[in-house]
């Protein structure tokens, strides 16, 4: 396993941040709509030393709310996305599956100043329908179900992994929605046994995984652990909280309830071969990216970037 990055484009000053911190893959946060323009910016990214091997690619609210007939053409052209992938040379696609889009309240604050994104759901409106609607858990895996079994099987042909990410924060409800990832376990394991597949799996967030707990401290290792034992993570957002279901902050990842180190060791002892990427990091006021470059090219990813590069050679030499 090694050290990766999300978000972040394939100009020489973003590719640069990453080569000066010692991170050379990347999910990349790029604008393209061929296989060739693809290709282009893999290239640009390898003449940096920097691989690019994943890309985002999100389902249409066509998809993920079930607005038919959109959604069948919508999916369509989903797979002509992941055929581009898989012809432009690069391995997966991280998506997200959400029917409610992320949530949170306002920031709270910690050391140095530092801004940390929070949820509190003493202070969330909780009643206010979304877009979505009312939607149950069991609609929510029928939607997924019907996504992942036309999606799928053009992965496979393709051999593209693809990555879901969990819906952020996972929650019983949340404005009139049931999160598919709730409770955190068994709607995992569930999302994993919809399709039979190699190439199905997760882009496994540990902080949104906290986020749905109780205890994340006593938690979420097991879980880590049998879907890394599993070879159903293909990414890894290695990040941490304070906090668990309904009130948490996303901190530096020194300072959370999580043992970390300890998560290291669990992937490297499961065979895990992929990246460990930070991910949400808090903010400042001297952390400001210049105009037109990613906001991850500041201070608080590059504290990351070593935090996440000590503790796998920490683990790899026991």
């Amino acid at each position: 396993m090694y050290v990766g990055v999300q978000g972040i484009g394939t100009s020489k000053h973003e590719l640069q941040f990453l080569t000066r911190h010692g991170v050379t893959h990347m999910d990349g946060a790029v604008s393209w709509s061929t296989a060739e323009e693809l290709a282009e910016h893999r290239e640009k990214a390898a003449e940096e030393g920097v691989e690019l091997e994943m890309v985002h690619v999100s389902p249409s609210s066509a998809i993920t709310l079930a607005q038919d007939p959109q959604r069948d053409k919508e999916i369509d052209a989903f797979c002509e996305r992941i055929e581009g992938v898989a012809k432009a040379g690069l391995r997966g696609i991280n998506y997200g599956f959400c029917i409610l889009p992320h949530q949170r309240t306002e920031r709270r604050y910690g050391r140095g100043g530092s801004g940390y994104s929070s949820f509190e759901i003493d202070k969330f409106d909780n009643e206010t329908l979304s877009e979505a609607g009312e939607v149950s858990r069991e609609e929510a895996f029928d939607r997924v179900a019907y996504f992942l079994e036309r999606m799928m099987p053009v992965a496979e042909s393709n051999n593209v992994q693809m990555a879901c990410h969990l819906n952020d924060p996972p929650a019983p409800h949340l404005k009139h929605v049931e999160r598919w990832n709730w409770p955190v376990f068994e709607g995992l394991k569930r999302f994993s046994e919809i399709v039979d597949s190699p190439y199905h799996g997760f882009n496994f967030c540990c902080g949104v995984a906290s986020e749905g707990l109780d205890n994340p401290a006593k938690e979420l290792p097991p879980i880590v652990k049998y879907f890394a034992e599993r070879k159903k993570i293909f990414n890894v957002h290695f990040r941490n909280i304070r906090g668990g279901l309904h009130d948490f902050v996303e901190v530096w990842p020194d300072e959370g309830d999580v043992d970390m180190h300890y998560l290291a060791k669990i992937f490297q002892e499961a065979g895990y071969e992929y990246m460990l990427m930070p991910d949400h990091a808090p903010h400042h006021p001297d952390d400001e990216a210049p105009e037109g470059v990613s906001s991850r090219v500041r201070q608080g990813w590059a504290f990351q970037f070593g935090y996440i590069k000590a503790l796998i050679q920490a683990v790899e030499k026991k």
